[in-house]
């Protein structure tokens, strides 16, 4: 396993919608693991592939036990509404506050090895999901801030404290 770079929001692959992956091989589960490894390292909950500056649909997650890699992922299905805090790796130093998401969905996409996979996740895990399909489609939690007021910056001696309200992906 290596770790990556995370690259940061003035990258412009991070605002590129990502090709969907075609070939799978032993080096998409490489891939993966690096992603998982890099993510922990930094603290986070999700990683997708534009955030190490690979422009390809794939995103890693683990949050409460619950652990996935998701290749070419679509969101087949989307209930309720929640407003919640969110963070972002490739955005250090600031949380958004009252970013709307779905409250449930239902996620479909593939493994590593192209095996189709389908995830239901509801609440924070829900969140994550959506957070990282966005990454996958040129959309920071930014672009989904109701007010520039609810950006809020956060000083690295508070970031710890936040990290615990806030999704930190």
């Amino acid at each position: 396993m290596a770790m990556r770079q995370i690259i940061t929001s003035e990258n412009p692959i991070l605002r590129q919608k990502a090709k969907k992956v075609h070939r799978f091989d032993a080096s998409l589960q490489k891939l993966v693991d690096d992603m998982f490894e890099t993510m922990h390292a930094s603290n986070g909950v999700g990683l997708a592939a534009p955030q190490i500056a690979l422009s390809i649909r794939v995103f890693v997650a683990e949050y409460e036990g619950r652990r996935v890699a998701i290749f070419n992922p679509e969101i087949v299905k989307a209930e309720g509404e929640e407003r919640g805090q969110e963070g972002c790796l490739s955005i250090p130093g600031y949380v958004g506050n009252n970013i709307r998401r779905a409250a449930k969905i239902v996620v479909k996409g593939v493994d590593a090895k192209g095996k189709p996979v389908r995830v239901n996740a509801e609440g924070w895990f829900a969140r994550i999901l959506q957070h990282e399909i966005d990454h996958l489609d040129g959309i920071l939690f930014l672009d989904r801030l109701d007010s520039p007021d609810d950006l809020l910056e956060v000083q690295p001696e508070e970031y710890e404290e936040a990290e615990e309200a806030a999704i930190i992906e």
